[in-house]
């Protein structure tokens, strides 16, 4: 007999299926989420390379093909030929400023000042010459003396313009701007007094005088020398040999050579069109670059040996031959008023000068001489120098008369009354110096011209060729890499 079981439980392993789960339901509140556990470490963040790194794996993996190692070659010979053209184009453009500077600024600005020093102890000497005349003044006298008057502010305005804000020599120019009608002034009283007799006027004669050589030439002096600072700093500007452009130029030759013979020993070709391209223009840059400079400064240096310096020279000659005829007219206008020390003896201070400044502009001439390259540049000079030997002995015969107490006979030995006067040598002399000076100063804007033509186009070329010859270079290794395609 069969039982029925007690029990509606499935039997262990009785496989009884399982119920599927029940998606919620639209408007049933979701199920809440499983109780938080330990959290998982999160994933490694990937490493982000740079541009650069990527470059440098690019760079590398290129470099071991030879089209990718060709393209390297081709794009630094470009470069290294494009950077000469710069280099090159760069310091010629500054070489050829610099030079054009000496020709027309910092030279005739120089000039300019040594025209002001001139001006000034000229206008000293004239008014002197025209106090000890007295109503005997020439009017060429007195006309010389407005000139250098009128000469002297005129380039004083010129040189203003050309000085910047604020500089020493601005501050200069300022001064004796202020000083020169103040002279003006002082010298105007003296010819006014003198001419009505009375003896003030040698006073007034001498504080002009002194404010002129101790206040006024001294700055027209100092002007003098920052305007030749300023043209020997052009000169060196021009002349300073352009190594880097020059050291460039032969990296860039020696590197489109060995391109050429690693293209030859590779190929068996013994030309490669655009790299024969590329050093050709390479070197027509550089021997143009080299041969150029040195035609350039070879012009510079003859400017300044043959100009500069005999007009330096010249200059100072004329400066001394005009201090010298100042102060032997003074030395008669005060009659020994003014005395002092030397070696223990008391001499009158201008006649002291007067001897000073012959000996001065003597040795000047010596050394003009010496400059002076051709007979159009020496004749002047000798004649300056016989005309100064004549001064001198004629000087002598003036101030023996005057130590003799015959003033009035002295006194027309130098202003130019009767035979022999001293004034002719004076005039013969200043002549001579500026018929010198005229052709010094030609003689050196003809050498000077020169070294700046010597340098016209330079920049301009040195840039064209360059780039013609880095279109080679890339033409050239572009047929090159053609043969892999």
């Amino acid at each position: 007999m069969t039982h029925p079981p007690k029990s509606s439980a499935a039997p262990p392993g009785s496989g009884v299926p399982t119920m599927p789960a029940v998606p919620p339901q639209q408007g049933q509140p979701p199920a809440p989420p499983p109780p938080p556990g330990p959290a998982a470490p999160p994933a490694p963040a990937a490493t982000r390379r740079t541009a650069f790194a990527e470059g440098v794996d690019r760079l590398r993996e290129a470099a071991t093909t030879e089209p990718g190692r060709l393209r390297i070659i081709g794009a630094l010979v470009a470069l290294l030929v494009v950077a000469f053209g710069a280099v090159t184009a760069w310091q010629m453009t500054d070489r050829a400023t610099a030079a054009g500077d000496v020709l027309t600024r910092s030279q005739p600005l120089s000039s300019d000042a040594a025209d002001i020093y001139r001006s000034l102890a000229d206008a000293n000497t004239a008014a002197a010459s025209g106090y000890l005349a007295g109503p005997q003044e020439k009017p060429a006298i007195r006309k010389r003396y407005e000139d250098d008057v009128r000469t002297a502010a005129q380039k004083l305005v010129t040189a203003a313009s050309n000085s910047k804000a604020g500089s020493g020599s601005a501050q200069t120019i300022e001064d004796l701007n202020t000083l020169l009608p103040r002279y003006e002034g002082l010298i105007e009283t003296a010819r006014a007094n003198n001419r009505q007799g009375y003896p003030v006027g040698s006073a007034y004669l001498r504080a002009a005088n002194e404010q002129m050589q101790q206040q006024m030439l001294p700055k027209a002096e100092d002007l003098y020398q920052k305007e030749n600072q300023r043209l020997q700093s052009d000169y060196a500007d021009a002349k300073s040999l352009p190594w880097p452009a020059i050291g460039l130029g032969l990296v860039a030759l020696g590197g489109l050579a060995w391109v050429q013979r690693r293209t030859y020993l590779r190929t068996n070709r013994v030309l490669n069109h655009g790299l024969v391209t590329a050093s050709a223009a390479s070197a027509v840059v550089l021997l143009w670059l080299v041969v150029g400079h040195t035609v350039a400064r070879a012009g510079l240096n003859d400017s300044y040996d043959h100009g500069v310096r005999s007009l330096n020279v010249l200059h100072d000659a004329r400066i001394a031959s005009l201090t010298a005829r100042s102060d032997e007219n003074l030395s008669l206008i005060r009659r020994g008023a003014d005395t002092k020390d030397v070696n223990g003896r008391t001499v009158d201070a201008y006649a002291f000068g007067y001897d000073d400044q012959i000996g001065r502009l003597a040795t000047s001439l010596t050394k003009a001489g010496g400059l002076a390259d051709d007979s159009a540049g020496k004749k002047p000079v000798q004649d300056a120098n016989s005309f100064m030997k004549a001064w001198k002995d004629r000087h002598g015969v003036a101030q023996g008369l005057n130590d003799k107490g015959e003033y009035q006979q002295a006194r027309d030995k130098v202003i130019g009354v009767g035979k022999d006067p001293t004034s002719v040598c004076f005039d013969n002399v200043d002549k001579a110096l500026q018929t010198a000076l005229l052709h010094e100063q030609q003689e050196f804007k003809q050498a000077a011209g020169d070294g700046r033509d010597a340098l016209t186009g330079l920049p301009y070329g040195a840039a064209v060729l360059a780039v013609l010859g880095a279109a080679g270079a890339v033409l050239g290794i572009g047929r090159r890499l053609s043969e892999y395609r």
